[in-house]
C-alpha cells in the first residue's frame, strides 16, 4: 500500500504518490504513458491554469468530456485550489446540460469539442451563444453565474478558452500563490458533486468531501491492491465506480491505470494482453461482451487476477460464475452516487457463492440496515427491505436541494438509498435492485432480475430483460425482451413451455419481444425505462 493513502486532501494524494513512486508508470492512455511524477507536474500545471482563469475556492467547475489525461489533471488540479468538480454524463444532450448547468451554478464549463460523433461544442453554443462573440469575459444571459468555457484542444470560440491557452496562462502563476491556495483547502469541504441518474425526479448533485480517499484506501486494503497491480478502466470517470476504483485507486495504491475513453471488448482484450492488466472493473454486460468476443480465446489474459462484478441481482449470477471459471476471481461491492463506492465489499478469499451472489460486508466506518419501506421499522435478518446507510463517506447533501436532503436522512444521519437489500445475521449484504424496478402483477411483487436469471437458462436465449407494461386487469403485464442466441429463434410459446411448472404463473411473461441489442447507459447498465418505451412503441 502506498503511503499516499494517508493523504488528507486530493492534492496531497497526488504529491505523496509522486514522492513515493516518482518515475514509475502511473497512467497509460492510448500511446501516452505518464509517470507518477509527470502526473503531479501535469496536475500542478492545470491547477495554475485554473488559478490564472480566476477560479475561486468553492466554485463549481463542470466537466463534460470523456475519459482522458485531461480529466484526471482537471479533477486533481481543481481539488488543489479548493474548487468543486462537477462531472456529467457524456450521454447528456442539450436539455440535460441546460438543467445541470443551471442547477449546479457552475462558474466554469470544460468540454470536449466532440466525442463519438457528438458535437459538444454545438450543444454549448445553443445554450450559450455568447461564446462566439464575447471578446472580454463571458456574460451568459441564460446562466448568469457562468463566467468561463474551456474547450479541449488548441482552438476555441472568441468567448471561450482552449486547453492549451489555459495551461500557458498558468505558467505565469507563482508557486507561492498555488501553495497558499493548497494550504487553505479544508478536507471536510466539498470537492466533488456527482449527479444522480434522475430516475426519481430531476438529477440531484450529491456532494462529497476529500474523505473519499479513506474509502478508496480501505477498499484497496481489503482487495490487496498494490503497486504491482495494473487497473484497466473503461468505465467513465464521471461514474462513481470509475472515479473511486480507477481514478483514485491508482494513486492510493500506487498501481498503474490503463485508461480507455470508452468500452470496446476487442480493444480491452488487447490492452489486457499488452499492459499485463491485473484488475478489471465492469458490469455484467461488459464481461458478457469480453467472454463472447472472438479474441477472448486468442488473447493472453492470464495476468488478470481480480474482476469487479457488482452482484446481488439474480440475473448477474450466471456471468459472475463464468468470470470465475473462464477469466479470474470476481469480487463484488455496493455503492452509489450518494454513498460513494466501497460501502461494502466482498473478501477476495470468500467462497464463490458470496462473491457471485452478494455485495459483501461493511467497510470500516460504515453501518447499514434494512427497513420496511412503508413503516421505516428495521426488518429482521434475511428479510428484504429498503437499505439505509450511515458513515463518514455518505454525501454531505444534495446541492441546492435542502428539502430533498432532509427527506433522504433521518435525525441520526441514516441515509435512505431507495435500494432493496437483504442482510443476514452476520451482516452480509445482498443488493437486490431498486424499489422502482419492482414490478406489480395482479397485486404480486415480481423481481425482474429473478425471472431474468431463470429465463437465461433457456438454450435459445443469450440475454433477457423484463419490463412491465400497463394492463387493465393485472395492473402490469410482463414482457420479456430477448436477444436470441445466434441462429436461433424464441417465441412466447417457447417461453411459456420453459416456465410452466417451474416458476409462479404471475412471474411468467405474457409476451416476447426480440431485439438485437438493449439500450445501455455509458456504464453498461440496461436502461429499463427506454426499453419499456420501445416495447410500448412496438405494441401501439
Amino acid at each position: 500500500m502506498s503511503r499516499a493513502a494517508a493523504a488528507r486532501t486530493l492534492g496531497e494524494l497526488v504529491d505523496r504518490a509522486a514522492e513515493a513512486l516518482g518515475s514509475r508508470e502511473a497512467v497509460v492512455f492510448g500511446s501516452e504513458r505518464r509517470s507518477f511524477a509527470q502526473v503531479r507536474d501535469d496536475v500542478i500545471r492545470t491547477a495554475k491554469g485554473f488559478l490564472a482563469l480566476g477560479v475561486q475556492p468553492g466554485e463549481h467547475v463542470m466537466l463534460f468530456m470523456p475519459n482522458g489525461l485531461e480529466w484526471i489533471h482537471a479533477f486533481y488540479g481543481l481539488a488543489r485550489i479548493g474548487a468543486v468538480l462537477v462531472p456529467i454524463n457524456t450521454r447528456f444532450r442539450t436539455v440535460d446540460l441546460d438543467y445541470v448547468l443551471g442547477q449546479s451554478e457552475a462558474t466554469t464549463l470544460v468540454i470536449a469539442r466532440e466525442f463519438g460523433g457528438v458535437d459538444y461544442l454545438a450543444m454549448v453554443r445553443e445554450l450559450v451563444p455568447e461564446i462566439d462573440h464575447a471578446a472580454e469575459g463571458l456574460a451568459s444571459a441564460r446562466f448568469p453565474q457562468l463566467r468561463r468555457v474551456v474547450v479541449l484542444g488548441d482552438t476555441a470560440p472568441a468567448g471561450a478558452h482552449d486547453w492549451a491557452r489555459l495551461l500557458a496562462s498558468g505558467e505565469h502563476v507563482a508557486g507561492a500563490a498555488l501553495r497558499s491556495r493548497e494550504q487553505a483547502v479544508d478536507p471536510a469541504a466539498p470537492a466533488l458533486m456527482l449527479y444522480t441518474s434522475g430516475t426519481t425526479g430531476s438529477p440531484k448533485g450529491a456532494m462529497h468531501s476529500h474523505a473519499m480517499i479513506r474509502t478508496v484506501a480501505d477498499g484497496a486494503n481489503r482487495l490487496g491492491i498494490t503497486s504491482r497491480d495494473a487497473i484497466l478502466l473503461f468505465l467513465p470517470l464521471f461514474h462513481s465506480m470509475g472515479l473511486y476504483l480507477g481514478g483514485m485507486l491508482f494513486l492510493v495504491a500506487g498501481a498503474r491505470l490503463v485508461l480507455m475513453d470508452r468500452f470496446d471488448a476487442g480493444g480491452a482484450l488487447e490492452r489486457i494482453e499488452r499492459d499485463r492488466v491485473t484488475l478489471l472493473l465492469g458490469f455484467d454486460t461488459h464481461y458478457f461482451d469480453l467472454l463472447e468476443h472472438p479474441a477472448f480465446r486468442t488473447r493472453d489474459h492470464s495476468s488478470v487476477r481480480l474482476g469487479m462484478v457488482p452482484a446481488g441481482a439474480a440475473s448477474v449470477e450466471p456471468i459472475a460464475r463464468r468470470v470465475n471459471r473462464e477469466l479470474c476471481r470476481s469480487f463484488s461491492g455496493y455503492g452509489s452516487s450518494e454513498c460513494g463506492t466501497g460501502i461494502a465489499l466482498t473478501f477476495i478469499d470468500a467462497p464463490e457463492d458470496e462473491r457471485c451472489l452478494g455485495s459483501g460486508f461493511p467497510m470500516p466506518g460504515y453501518s447499514y440496515q434494512t427497513r420496511d419501506a412503508e413503516t421505516g421499522r428495521p426488518t429482521p435478518p434475511n428479510v428484504p427491505g429498503e437499505l439505509w446507510v450511515r458513515g463518514y463517506g455518505v454525501m454531505l447533501g444534495y446541492y441546492g436541494k435542502s428539502e430533498e436532503t432532509a427527506k433522504a436522512f433521518d435525525v441520526d444521519r441514516w441515509f435512505r438509498t431507495g435500494d432493496i437489500a437483504v442482510i443476514d445475521a452476520d451482516g452480509f449484504l445482498r443488493y437486490a435492485g431498486r424499489y422502482k424496478d419492482m414490478l406489480k402483477v395482479g397485486g404480486e411483487n415480481v423481481d425482474p432480475t429473478e425471472v431474468e436469471a431463470f429465463l437465461e437458462g433457456h438454450p435459445n436465449i443469450a440475454q433477457v430483460k423484463l419490463v412491465g407494461v400497463p394492463d387493465a386487469r393485472l395492473g402490469e403485464a410482463l414482457v420479456a425482451c430477448v436477444i436470441p442466441r445466434e441462429g436461433r429463434g424464441i417465441s412466447i410459446e417457447d417461453v411459456r413451455a420453459f416456465c410452466t411448472g417451474k416458476i409462479a404463473s404471475f412471474k411468467m411473461p405474457r409476451r416476447v419481444v426480440t431485439m438485437d441489442t438493449f439500450p445501455m447507459t455509458t456504464t453498461g447498465k440496461v436502461q429499463r425505462a427506454v426499453l419499456r418505451e420501445e416495447v410500448m412503441r412496438r405494441q401501439a
